[in-house]
């Protein structure tokens, strides 16, 4: 429809220059002596319209070819730029798709084209780690560094990440240093490698930090902070100021089955028994837990009666409870309360025979002199222990040399 208005409007056009030429009588006279021209004014516009077009025309060719090389330069910028663009997604759709090798290709022609070369690099670091060809690897790091261009944060936290998967956990956190400011990614990965260098106390302050940012829930924040407070615990068990440093930084968390255990040993290891001894009395009083209460009777010593009327308190709310049972054996026990500590030992073995309460039953017939008794139940102890133990490394045994 467009096509066939041009025509009819070019017609019309032409009609009405025919009809103007037509009635158009003037001339133009040129005189050069000895020389007389007379030219038609219609003629004169002809003549001066068409070398108006030839002129055009002309320079429009000039122009033309003027621009070809240009224009065959940003032709063949726009196709290599268009070439690396196709094998960065090839290298992302490679290297998700776990072909590494293929993703490393790629990224390689990418970066050789000159298009996002960081990222390019970046990917095809990542794909020289995943197949163990880390030189490759630390060689497309430096690339990647290089292209950055002032932005180093994408080579900076892939080199980290690297390095945590190589155990290199002292290089990873040197490498987060430079980083302007630690973003959440950057964070995490932080955590873990403080994790793994067992930098307690930092792994706290990164714990808190990301709770505030929400990338942990308040349970996660919770098993990863109390993680932390049980190894710092063991940890300074051989130092008394730094122990209490510690279980002071604890605050709510002392009352947590784990981190009141650990704090227990801790303080038991320093001959403290009295602190050990209040601090498992009030985690057991905030929540009962049958694995924690046996360690009320591992320091030697102190007040045994009070431990015992405690215990026996207790025992009214968990009478069926082999670990507090056991535990009153041995308190009795160690107050030569004979006969308590025997009723009480049977009681734990019948509602669960382990190999603590068989020991603990042994140790005490061997010294009421019952040698076939303590011998029985020593045997026993040692077989509950192997079977534990068996199960504990999936049934594997060693082959003897």
């Amino acid at each position: 429809m467009k096509t066939l208005i041009w025509i009819l409007g070019i017609a019309a056009l032409a009609v009405a220059l025919t009809l103007a030429a037509r009635y158009n009588t003037g001339y133009l006279l040129l005189v050069l002596p000895p020389w007389r021209v007379e030219f038609s004014l219609n003629m004169l516009i002809v003549l001066l319209a068409g070398g108006f077009i030839a002129v055009y025309g002309l320079m429009r060719a000039v122009s033309a070819t003027v621009r070809l090389p240009g224009q065959v330069r940003q032709y063949r910028l726009a196709r290599r730029k268009e070439q690396a663009r196709g094998s960065m997604l090839q290298a992302l759709n490679e290297f998700f798709a776990g072909r590494y090798g293929r993703a490393e290709q790629a990224a390689g022609a990418s970066l050789a084209l000159g298009e996002h070369p960081a990222l390019a690099a970046v990917i095809a670091a990542r794909a020289a780690h995943e197949l163990r060809a880390y030189e490759r690897r630390d060689a497309f790091l430096r690339q990647a560094a290089e292209a950055a261009s002032g932005n180093e944060l994408a080579p900076i936290v892939t080199a980290a990440d690297l390095l945590i998967e190589e155990r290199r956990y002292d290089e990873a956190l040197e490498m987060l240093k430079r980083l302007p400011r630690r973003h959440t990614a950057a964070l995490r990965l932080e955590l873990r490698a403080q994790q793994q260098s067992r930098n307690w106390e930092q792994v706290l302050d990164l714990a808190e930090e990301l709770r505030r940012r929400n990338v942990f829930d308040a349970t996660q924040a919770e098993q990863v902070r109390r993680h932390a407070l049980v190894e710092q615990l063991r940890r300074n068990a051989a130092d008394p100021r730094a122990l209490e440093v510690a279980w002071e930084k604890a605050g709510a968390d002392r009352t947590d089955r784990r981190v009141a255990g650990a704090a227990a040993q801790a303080f038991m290891a320093l001959d403290q028994c009295e602190r050990a001894r209040r601090i498992l009395e009030e985690a057991l009083e905030a929540e009962w837990d049958s694995d924690l209460v046996t360690l009320y009777a591992e320091c030697e010593g102190g007040d045994s009666v009070r431990r015992i009327e405690r215990a026996e308190k207790w025992l009214k709310e968990h009478p069926r409870d082999a670990g507090l049972l056991l535990v009153l054996g041995r308190l009795c026990a160690s107050r030569e309360l004979w006969g308590k500590a025997q009723s009480y030992l049977e009681a734990s073995l019948a509602v669960e025979p382990t190999h603590s309460a068989h020991l603990a039953m042994a140790r005490l017939q061997d010294r009421l002199g019952n040698g076939e008794a303590a011998r029985r139940h020593y045997r026993e102890s040692l077989d509950l222990a192997l079977a534990r133990l068996r199960a504990a490394t999936g049934g594997r045994r060693r082959t003897p040399l």
